[in-house]
Parts: structure tokens; sequence; C-alpha cells
């Protein structure tokens, strides 16, 4: 118990040298691209599941917004994969770093509003005024829009990070308290054991749900501008 709480968020090294791009790029091997006319049964899976979830996201896009199909599918396999491998043992996040969030949501969403101030600069100015707004309210309205429009990254980020690492910091804490009571009282070692287990199951849910919450809000500020 007197390992730092925190110690698993630490960027791992190796010979004193960050890791961080290799453990990034290890998903990518987990989807392969089959080459042969009949693919196997993990190829087929993976194109059905990406099929509906690009069919989900791209319904309400029009064809411009449909270009950013590659992108979107892209981001939410590799958030979905890289929080479901820092799931397991001796493993690293790197989706509960808020630099990493913020390198993937800032880049996005800019893209996404520049788009709209670039196709549709009278639609996209008028969202910093209401329609039928009073007078005297005009440039308390506009300040407050503004202010809204540029934390929508910061959201993004946060969000992901907060639910990711709340949920490895509750494994780590039930974990380690199974362990203490294992010597003390076996039963309610046994309880806290089967928490573990549901919570370890409800990590596994809440680390897809949060890829496509993050990819879905980027697609919704996409569908806003284009």
């Amino acid at each position: 118990m007197n390992e730092n709480l925190f110690a698993s968020f630490i960027t791992p090294t190796l010979a004193g040298l960050p890791i961080v791009v290799l453990i990034i790029a290890f998903p990518s091997i987990l989807f392969p691209n089959s080459n042969r006319l009949i693919s196997n049964r993990w190829v087929a899976i993976q194109q059905w599941l990406i099929t509906v979830i690009l069919k989900q996201m791209m319904m309400m896009h029009n064809i411009k917004g449909r270009t950013w199909s590659l992108m979107l599918v892209s981001l939410i396999l590799f958030i979905g994969s890289t929080n479901l491998l820092g799931l397991l043992p001796h493993t690293f996040t790197p989706t509960t770093q808020l630099s990493m969030n913020l390198g993937m949501a800032i880049p996005l969403w800019a893209g996404a509003v520049i788009t709209g101030f670039r196709h549709k600069t009278k639609a996209s100015l008028a969202h910093f005024l209401p329609q039928g707004t009073p007078i005297p309210l005009i440039p308390m309205l506009i300040i407050i829009e503004t202010i809204s429009l540029f934390i929508q990254p910061m959201a993004l980020a946060v969000r992901l990070t907060a639910n990711i690492t709340a949920g490895h910091l509750l494994i780590h804490l039930i974990g380690g308290a199974t362990l203490v009571l294992m010597s003390i009282s076996t039963p309610t070692a046994m309880i806290t054991f089967i928490i573990l287990i549901l919570l370890t199951i409800l990590e596994f849910a809440v680390a897809l749900i949060q890829a496509y919450v993050f990819t879905l809000l980027v697609s919704l500020y996409l569908h806003d501008n284009t």
C-alpha cells in the first residue's frame, strides 16, 4: 500500500527514453488489413463494426461532412483500442494524459470551426447571436457564446481524461484493498474481489463509450459547421 497512487499514470521509459510513441502506435497492429478475397472472422467482424459505426455517425452529414469519415473512424478505433489496452496489467493508458487528449481535441475542433467559417460564414457568425435577442443583451451573449465555443475542445479532453483516470484509480484502490483484506478477512476480501470484477467489466464498457462519445461530439461539431 506504500505504492504511489498515481504511479500507473507516469510516462513509461526504457533505458531513460520515453516509449509513449511505441505504445500509441501499438494498437494499429490489432487492426490488420486482409488481402484475401474472403476475409477471416476477425477481419469480417472488424469491418462490420466499422460499417455500423460509420453509418451511425455519417447519417446526419451532408456530402462535404462525409469526407471526414475516414478520420472519424480512425479516431474512434484509436481511442477505443488505447483505452482497452490500458486495462491490461502492467500497461500504460495514453488517454489518461490531458496533454494528449488536448492534442487530439484542439486540431479536430479547430478544423471543424475553420471549415464552418470558410464555407458557412454567415451561419457560423449567427451562432454567436440567437435570433430575437434584446439589444441590451447582445454584447453579453456574444461574449458568452464566444467563451462556450473556445471551451468545447477543453470539455472534450477533460471529459475523456477524467472518466478514464477515475476508473483506473478505482480499480487500483479496490485491488489494493482486496490484497490487504486477504490476510484479515477472507469473506470480506471475496466481496471486494467481486466488486473489482464488476468494476473492471464496467470499465471495459466505459472505455468504448468514451471513445464513441469523443468521436460523436467531434462529429456534431463538424455537422454544425458543414
